[in-house]
């Protein structure tokens, strides 16, 4: 009783005189320094008067249960000062705590001042439970500062998990606390006096907790930490509101975990701010200012009533060191150095380690290596591992070398940020001292007259323009308003760039430029000769045309239309037209067509509206007189834009182009000096008003003699060049091009003949390569496509390299060593150097001849002419036929009859002309049944119980036309009179119900089927004498005999002569 009585007095006493001694500290608190930005965030962060540290409440005796919590039996201190005294005292610390929040906490001065205050010297709980025992003091005066002291010994603490960075001792951290149970607990601690928990940062830095529930989910080194203010922090909105706390923590030593005494409940994690710690650590207590604590649990156990996290914790003591030794002093020289690099880029740091430099306590910073480690660790946002790792080391030339890691890291980063900024400052500074620059000399040249700016060298440059073309007065008048208008515009405004492109296209229009023209005919004929073989019509209608221009000095109001199948020529005709009259040239294909702005062009209120395909052309040539090539004229659209066939009428017609109105240009532009050629397939597709304007000529097929002559003079060299073999040994025998024509290429024109060609001398170059191999033709070195692991460095100088872009092979079931060892980024070698072509040696020598044709292109295709080389069967005759690529073929019609009811069946693949054309003479050979002996009376029942088939061979090739009408007829009477009809004997024409015979076009190409088919004798339309004995080569008619037929009548004499049938038609069928 006497021990418990003495230790009541002594509390008393105590309390009394640290309730003064909080009072005279609050009162002579020294000037606070300049705080830094971590400093200020912390007295932001306690700033709301929930909570306080600094109350003072009267003590109290606490029931004999509780033991004190400083061991040792202390002596009585002096006696307190009077009743009186103390009470103003409490009155003063009252009003300082509610006049300015800024004194209530240590942390409110961030940590500028002493270390916070053990909150055993602030006060007592509320229920007299666990009163304060005072450490020795020594006799307090009312201008004397106590020292506050930190329980050296507290072996069980609530246990706070701490997320993404630890805390170092002596330095603040704010973190806010969820979990309400640890909320409440914490409260309860700041009543009783007992701020005091263990921070330990959590493994995983996305768990979300409050408390421990695993040992092992934290990492097992901590720090002991002091509470030294907190304050509400409320989040969420209305009812969902969710009480927090904000708890401005101070570490003050290490410790770590031997035990989970007590788990608690999930909720959310206590978030730890993401700046650095304020770095102002606080003057440590001496030795004997430190209370001793005995072990044991009785402090804390309130807390067991909380679902809180409560561990069992050692503490962790630096291990002895000298701070003299090299190691370490280089070290601390070595992060005093990183530090001043670091202040010289970062302000931040600076105002840091200035805070750190002021509060620390020794003389000298080498003096405490220890805390100059755990300050380079607390400032640095380096990674978590490494942050924890300085904060295990005991061994302080350890810790000294892990924090050393972090600042460095820390400096490489800052350095790295520097120099961005540096750079992005410097471009901008530099294009702000350019652009600055640039105006001044604009100013300069301006006042000088040396230069203007771009909206008066844009005035400029169209007058310019302007005065050197012959513009009509029209054209002219539009082109002054344009320019005032664009004088009065700014250069900005969208009218502006509309007017401008105007100008633009106005004046590169060659007005009144043109080219000399060239009307000599010796000039001319050499030209065509040299581009083209044969074609006699086509050019003497080009030098007729030459002729008149020469004698009138112009030739305008010209359209020729070329028409003929492909691959005659006609594209090249036009550019050879151009060359003899020295014009430019310019082609575009109308084939497709059908879109009218193509032509007329696009308003211009359109974005991007351009002037039609002939403006175009002049401004591309540069003259008003160019020869201007519309292709495909027969194959010309028609779409919900309008009719370009329709739009042509004007370009085309000699009494309107002269005046043309593009929508664009918007002033007529004379189109008469523009000499056009058409080019076309087929007249039938281009519409009659537009064939009316255009002068047409007919570009026939060639036949075998000319193609002979176009492939020795012109095909074959050019593709000798093309492959490679100019200078080689390497000729197509005139015979084997023969052989080539006559069972290859039966086309009119040459254009398949030229594919024919290409590929025998293409395979002629695989065939020299593969026999002479590689020795003789060697790849040059180093090659250009071979992949590089590395950018080259090779000592060419054109030699680059490129990101290599080869595709993987297709089947890749086994992958060869090559493409295994291959890397995604290896490089292409590219180069500008061209290649040389290599020399083919003088000894070899390659002839292609009819026997070895077919080693370079195959089987023929056309294996023989004539279907019936010995006498057919009655009903079968020969008729001719024009295929639609332009050529031509001898056609066998073959007749037949069976039982039946008097039907006619066509097979074939036959059009609706030519089954008319077998109606009409199977009705002709029906009404003359008597005449020709096949009745035997005038009016004798025919073909009522028989039907008649009548088959075309080659049934897959569709056939249409008038021309097989004699042939058909033929067939009919052959069949009826059971004659047969000499293979020979070939026939075209068409015929009429009476019977006559009609005239028929392609004749030329007929007539070269004839005769490559060995036809001795053809019939053909009386009306086509003219045609044939003109316009057929003396080359193709010898060995054939023509019979010029007017009547079918004149048809059977001749088809049937010396047979028995025709001295009976003498007296019935007489011609």
């Amino acid at each position: 009783m006497v021990f418990a009585g003495s230790l009541r007095a002594n509390t008393a006493s105590c309390a009394k005189q640290l309730r003064s001694s909080h009072t005279r500290t609050l009162h002579t608190a020294a000037p606070r320094p300049s705080q830094s930005l971590g400093t200020q965030i912390a007295a932001r962060l306690v700033s709301p008067r929930q909570f306080s540290t600094s109350l003072v409440t009267p003590a109290r005796s606490s029931p004999h249960l509780y033991s004190p919590r400083w061991s040792g039996n202390k002596p009585n201190p002096p006696a307190a000062p009077s009743e009186p005294e103390n009470d103003a005292a409490d009155s003063s610390s009252e009003s300082v705590k509610l006049d300015s929040a800024d004194d209530e906490s240590p942390a409110g001065s961030s940590a500028q001042s002493s270390p916070p205050p053990s909150s055993s010297s602030g006060g007592d709980s509320s229920d007299g439970s666990d009163p304060p025992s005072p450490s020795p003091q020594p006799t307090l005066t009312p201008s004397s500062i106590a020292k506050q002291s930190v329980p050296e010994i507290y072996p069980q603490v609530l246990a706070l998990p701490i997320a993404r960075r630890p805390l170092f001792p002596g330095f603040y951290k704010a973190v806010v606390v969820r979990n309400p149970a640890v909320v409440a607990a914490i409260k309860e601690m700041m009543k009783r006096g007992q701020p005091y928990l263990g921070a330990f940062l959590l493994k995983d830095e996305h768990t979300d907790s409050d408390v421990i529930t695993d040992i092992n989910s934290v990492h097992p080194v901590g720090v002991f930490a002091q509470i030294t203010s907190v304050f509400a922090a409320n989040s969420g909105t209305g009812d969902d509101k969710e009480e927090g706390l904000t708890a401005v923590l101070y570490p003050h030593r290490r410790i770590k975990i031997t035990e989970l005494i007590k788990g608690g409940e999930h909720t959310s994690t206590a978030n730890v701010q993401e700046e650095p710690q304020t770095v102002t650590p606080p003057p440590s207590p001496t030795e004997g200012d430190v209370a001793k604590i005995p072990p044991g649990p009785v402090q804390t156990s309130f807390l067991h009533k909380h679902a809180i996290s409560i561990v069992q914790v050692d503490n962790l003591v630096t291990q002895p060191y000298n701070k003299d030794d090299q190691y370490i002093r280089a070290f601390m020289s070595e992060i005093v150095s990183v530090f001043k690099d670091i202040a010289q880029l970062n302000p931040l740091f600076r105002d840091q380690i200035t805070n750190f430099s002021i509060n620390q306590v020794a003389s000298n910073v080498f003096d405490e290596p220890d805390k100059l480690a755990d300050f380079a660790a607390a400032v640095s946002s380096g990674e978590v591992g490494e942050l924890q790792d300085v904060l295990e080391s005991l061994v302080v030339d350890d810790r000294l070398r892990k924090a050393l890691l972090v600042l460095k890291k820390e400096l490489i980063n800052a350095q790295l940020q520097s120099k961005l900024s540096r750079d992005v400052d410097s471009k901008i500074a530099k294009r702000q001292r350019e652009y600055y620059l640039m105006e001044q000399l604009k100013g300069i040249k301006k006042e000088l007259g040396m230069e203007s700016d771009g909206k008066d060298k844009l005035i400029e440059k169209f007058k310019e323009r302007a005065a050197s073309l012959k513009m009509p007065e029209g054209v002219r008048k539009v082109f002054d308003e344009e320019l005032n208008k664009l004088m009065g515009l700014e250069p900005a405004a969208s009218e502006a760039n509309v007017t401008r492109n105007y100008l633009e296209w106005l004046t590169q229009i060659p007005w009144g430029q043109h080219t000399p023209e060239n009307y000599s005919i010796t000039h001319a004929q050499k030209v065509l000769d040299e581009d083209h073989y044969g074609l006699k019509d086509v050019k003497d209608r080009i030098l007729e045309f030459l002729a008149v221009g020469k004698l009138r000095g112009t030739v305008e109001g010209k359209i020729i239309c070329l028409v003929g199948p492909p691959g005659v020529g006609k594209t090249s005709i036009g550019k050879s037209i151009a060359r003899a009259l020295n014009r430019q040239f310019f082609r575009f294909s109308v084939g497709g067509l059908t879109d009218v702005a193509e032509i007329k062009g696009h308003r211009r209120t359109y974005v991007g509206a351009l002037p039609g395909k002939i403006i175009q052309a002049l401004k591309r040539v540069g003259t008003e007189n160019p020869l201007v090539l519309i292709d495909e004229v027969d194959k010309i659209g028609r779409g919900i834009n309008g009719d370009p066939a329709s739009a042509l009428l004007e370009m085309l017609d000699p009494e309107q182009n002269n005046g043309f109105l593009d929508h664009y240009m918007d002033v007529p532009v004379d189109l008469s000096r523009v000499l056009f050629v058409c080019t076309a397939n087929n007249l039938d597709t281009i519409p009659a008003p537009l064939l009316d304007r255009m002068e047409v000529l007919e570009v026939s097929g060639y036949v075998s003699e000319e193609k002979c002559v176009i492939a020795e003079k012109y095909l074959g060299p050019q593709a000798r060049e093309a492959s490679g073999l100019k200078d080689a040994d390497v000729l197509i025998e005139p015979s084997t091009v023969d052989v080539l024509i006559k069972y290859y290429c039966r086309e009119s024109g040459v254009r398949n003949l030229k594919k024919h060609i290409d590929k025998i001398y293409r395979k002629a170059a695989l065939k020299l390569i593969l026999d002479l191999g590689e020795t003789i033709f060697p790849e040059p070195v180093p090659a250009v496509s071979t992949s590089v692991p590395a950018p080259s460095t090779s000592s060419d100088p054109q030699l680059k390299t490129v990101e290599s872009q080869e595709p993987p092979a297709n089947e890749s079931n086994e992958v060869t060593s090559e493409e295994a060892n291959k890397e995604p980024g290896d490089l292409k070698a590219v180069t500008t150097q061209e290649r040389k072509p290599l020399k083919i040696p003088d000894d070899i020598h390659v002839r292609i001849t009819p026997e070895n044709l077919k080693d370079y292109v195959g089987p023929p295709v056309y294996h023989k002419d004539r279907m019936y080389v010995a006498p057919p069967p009655p009903g079968v005759s020969t008729g001719l036929g024009y295929l639609g690529n332009g050529s031509g073929a001898v056609m066998p019609v073959e007749a037949t009859s069976m039982p039946g009811k008097g039907g006619l069946q066509l097979t074939g693949k036959l059009g609706e002309v030519i089954r008319e054309s077998a109606q009409i003479g199977l009705s002709w050979v029906k009404a003359h049944a008597y005449e020709l002996g096949i009745t035997k009376t005038p009016d004798e029942q025919f073909l009522t119980d028989r039907d008649i088939h009548v088959h075309m061979p080659e049934g897959s090739i569709g056939k249409e036309g008038p021309s097989a009408g004699t042939a058909i007829l033929s067939a009919f009477v052959s069949l009826f009179t059971k004659t047969k009809i000499d293979p020979d004997i070939a026939m075209t024409g068409e015929i009429s119900l009476v019977g006559q015979v009609l005239p028929v076009g392609g004749l030329k190409e007929k007539i070269l089927a004839a005769h490559r088919a060995g036809i001795k004798t053809i019939l053909a339309p009386a009306a086509n004498r003219a045609d044939i004995e003109e316009n057929v080569p003396e080359s193709v008619k010898t060995g054939i005999r023509f019979v010029y037929v007017e009547d079918v009548r004149e048809v059977l004499h001749e088809v049937f002569r010396g047979e028995e049938i025709v001295e009976r038609w003498k007296d019935t069928l007489s011609i």
